[in-house]
């Protein structure tokens, strides 16, 4: 992105636009600077009077999550109630659109100027964040990457829940009654079990585990990626973090400090194979025979983050995912290499792992991994 503004002219719908796309950021739904001009040159011809055409406008092109829709739908109704775009004119002064690059600030700032010439200029301001959002890992600058740490911070992976075998009392009727408070309350009332009481199961988070390949194919991509998980085991709880390369390596403990830098030296020191070769196969067994068969993949949320390489058996690997699926609520893999065009799951290791995968995407850049905390919680 250049310095130079580029200008365009629209008949007031950056000023219905703009305020629209703020709300939609508000309800946490990712609106990127290109997609709000796009937006302005939709209802640059569609106009903006009539409701439905608006809507379409607005959806078609500041959506791509089908699953934001209802979220979406509910921006709209608020932001038409507030506007009543029903009494805007359509003849209104000219207003400029100027996109412009501002390297000063992390947030998309949308400002309002007049030069006294031209009218009102509503300006675009453009923050390097948004393309760093997108950008690969592997291209990156030093400086770039630590900013990108610090935005990982920001994330925080939910999860979703698992009955328990706890049972806790209920406000309303289940098919567990509670009888120790039903005869306690019918004492209250003289003797008569007028009204019972019920219990439910508990539901507790499911423990997600994230296992990190650390070897040498994936070394642009590793270290962002353990700071990912950093940023995942300190901020929430029931999370078990592991380096894969030739051995497998746990570093729950080491990610568990607050301090970001405290977090990686540590793990750098405790993975002894960092940058070295790939046995998949070999470290998952290991996994499953150390940890996850015995009780902590059990109901889990299994994350892979590997770019499939494996110089082992695939054979091995394959017997080991399926082994691993059978007990896991959910298997994801995480390959930065699937974004890359004409891309196809050739590696060995790769294709022997997929049939016993629930889902495969992308982890080469921040906006791949905040879709990947979006497919942990669904």
């Amino acid at each position: 992105m250049s310095d130079e503004s580029e200008e365009v002219l629209c008949n007031g719908s950056a000023e219905i636009a703009v305020p629209f796309c703020r709300i939609l950021r508000g309800a946490g739904l990712d609106v990127p600077i290109s997609k709000v001009t796009t937006f302005v040159e939709a209802l640059g011809r569609v106009g903006l009077e009539e409701k439905l055409p608006v809507y379409w406008a607005a959806r078609c092109t500041l959506l791509s999550n089908p699953g934001e829709v209802d979220v979406f739908n509910r921006a709209f109704e608020v932001f038409w109630e507030r506007k009543a775009l029903s009494r805007l004119e359509i003849a209104v002064p000219s207003v400029s659109v100027s996109l412009a690059t501002d390297a000063g600030e992390d947030d998309n700032e949308i400002n309002g100027e007049n030069d006294g010439n031209a009218g009102p200029i509503i300006q675009l301001r453009y923050s390097p964040v948004e393309t760093l959002r997108e950008k690969d890992f592997a291209e990156c600058t030093a400086a770039e990457l630590n900013e990108l740490r610090k935005l990982m911070g920001s994330l925080r992976l939910g999860s979703t829940t698992r009955a328990s075998r706890r049972r806790v009392r209920s406000k309303h009727q289940t098919q567990i009654p509670d009888m120790r408070r039903t005869i306690r309350r019918a004492v209250s009332l003289g003797g008569e079990p007028i009204e019972r009481k019920f219990l439910r199961r508990d539901r507790r988070p499911r423990r997600l585990i994230l296992l990190v390949d650390v070897s040498g194919s994936m070394e642009p991509y590793a270290r962002a990626l353990i700071r990912f998980a950093h940023a995942t085991v300190a901020g929430r709880t029931r999370v078990e973090a592991f380096a894969i390369g030739t051995r497998l390596t746990r570093v729950t403990r080491e990610l568990s400090s607050l301090d970001p830098d405290a977090a990686l030296d540590a793990a750098s020191v405790a993975v002894s194979d960092w940058s070295g070769g790939t046995r998949l196969g070999s470290t998952i067994k290991d996994f499953n025979d150390q940890w996850g068969i015995r009780g902590m993949a059990r109901g889990a949320i299994v994350v892979i983050l590997s770019d499939g390489w494996d110089r082992g058996d695939p054979q091995i690997l394959s017997e080991q995912m399926e082994r691993l699926h059978r007990v896991s609520f959910r298997q994801i893999w995480v390959n930065p290499l699937k974004h890359t065009p004409g891309y196809a799951p050739l590696a060995k290791g790769m294709a022997a792992a997929l049939p016993h995968t629930d889902q495969f995407i992308e982890g080469h850049s921040f906006e791949s991994l905040e879709r990947l905390a979006e497919a942990v919680t669904a």
